[in-house]
């Protein structure tokens, strides 16, 4: 299920659509941040800090997230979110 959520996050549309149905304006805001530092659109983003997540966490930070997706309703969409939370760089305080 996690596989094949990963693999739909080539669509930008999906990818978007993702992130906003986290109703976090804050990740949102992370997100777009994150996508005008680096000169790539927010749904780019989104799937190659997914990806890289999957090749590169440790075995705690796997842990943590199946802990977090067995606790959620939609384990899918906590994965995506927990991720994102973890590797997005935090909002810069003004």
């Amino acid at each position: 299920m996690l596989g094949n959520l990963i693999a739909s996050l080539d669509d930008p549309k999906v990818a978007i659509g993702l992130v906003e149905a986290f109703e976090e304006p804050a990740l949102l805001a992370r997100l777009a941040a994150a996508a005008s530092q680096s000169g790539r659109q927010p749904s780019e983003i989104v799937g190659s800090t997914v990806r890289n997540f999957m090749e590169t966490a440790s075995d705690d930070l796997w842990t943590q997230l199946i802990g977090i997706m067995n606790r959620a309703d939609d384990p899918g969409l906590a994965a995506v979110r927990a991720i994102l939370e973890k590797a997005l760089p935090p909002e810069k305080e003004t």
